[in-house]
Formats: C-alpha cells, structure tokens, sequence
C-alpha cells in the first residue's frame, strides 16, 4: 500500500519537472499566477511545493498559469 508521503513526493516531483521543462522559476511563477488572479508569496509558493502538501487545485492553478496542456503522470 502506498504511504500518503510517498503521494506527496510523487506529486511534488511531477510539478516541479513541469516547471523545469517550461524553465519557470519560482519567481516567475509568482508572477504567472498573479496573472491568473491567484496571489501568493514566493516563500509561501515554495514551502508547499517542497512539502508536496497542496490542493488539487493549488496544481490545477500552476499547471494552468504555466500552460500546460498535460502531466506526465509517470517517470
């Protein structure tokens, strides 16, 4: 069975390897998602992205602002 912190780590790096393909920083993202009308800090934005502890819509919102049409979902 597979452990909740084993999720939270699958989903971490499926973000974070979104952002590294676009070449988006935590900054930029930011920025991207002020422009979608969802406000957040940098230090916030990266300690739930370290943690892997965000909502289904937190990735929803950064897959949007990023663009993305699709998530790799294996790796």
């Amino acid at each position: 069975m597979v452990k909740d912190k084993e999720w939270e780590d699958r989903v971490k790096r499926m973000l974070k390897a979104e952002l590294t393909r676009r070449g988006v920083t935590y900054s930029q993202l930011v920025g991207k998602l002020a422009d979608i009308g969802v406000h957040d800090t940098e230090p916030n934005i990266r300690n739930k992205i370290s943690r892997g502890k965000f909502t289904a819509v937190f990735l929803l919102q950064c897959l949007e602002a990023i663009r993305a049409s699709s998530l790799q979902l294996r790796d």
